[in-house]
Parts: C-alpha cells; structure tokens; sequence
C-alpha cells in the first residue's frame, strides 16, 4: 500500500503531466491558434506547432508513465525556456500583447520550476544488462 506521501506525489505528477498532453494534442487541433503565436525568432513555421505538440504529449506520457522522467523533464524545462526566449519576451514589447504575454510568461516559468524540481527528485532509468 502506498503512503500519503507517495499518492501525493503520484496525484502531483500527473496532474502536472496532463495539461502538456491536451496542449500538445491542441497543437494538432487547433494549430492556426499557434502560428498567430509564432514569432520571427521561431523557424519551421506549421512544423514547429507540429513538433512542439509532439513533444508536449511525449513529456505528459513519460512523465505519467514514469519513464525517462528525468530526461523527460530536462527537456520540458528547456522547451518552456525556449517559449519564454521566443514568444513571450518579444510579445512583451508589442503594446496588446504585453499584459497577456507577461501572464504566459510567468506560468510558465511556474511550469519550468516544477519540471525542474521533477527532474531533481527522480533518479535516471538505468538499464542493466545481465551477462549471461
């Protein structure tokens, strides 16, 4: 049986997972939404919406999975630092962009943090080989 401490972490690390998988499968949906994001800073244009979707959902499966979580998280911190280097500070500078681009901005500088302290509390999966 698990301890509070281990259902609290297993509920926080879902729910932190689950929103990048629907923003990732939203990035399919409703990629014309995100072009409009897009800034000159990003390359690859619809691609990159693509791209990043992808990403988004295989970070919230490994995350929930417990799989590569460590991996999984490093990159999801460096994918929102990219967001907030490429879309959110040059938006803060476009007069009505800049109170909506600062709230993005700090959530996900929120969202990074808690990648971050995912990736320090879990261990790298270790594949060991018997010889046989």
């Amino acid at each position: 049986m698990q301890s509070n401490n281990e259902l609290l972490s297993t509920a926080g690390r879902v729910l932190f997972a689950l929103p990048f998988g629907i923003i990732g499968i939203n990035h399919f949906i409703v990629s014309d939404f995100f072009n409009g994001m897009l800034t000159t800073f990003i390359p690859g244009g619809g691609f990159m919406i693509l791209f990043t979707g992808a990403c988004l959902i295989a970070a919230s499966i490994s995350i929930i999975l417990k799989k590569y979580i460590k991996l999984s998280c490093l990159l999801l911190a460096l994918l929102l630092l990219i967001f907030i280097l490429t879309i959110h500070i040059p938006q803060l500078f476009e007069p009505d962009k800049a109170q909506f681009a600062f709230m993005e901005l700090l959530k996900d500088t929120a969202l990074m943090g808690g990648a971050l302290i995912i990736a320090g509390i879990y261990k790298e999966d270790i594949i060991e080989y018997k010889k046989s």
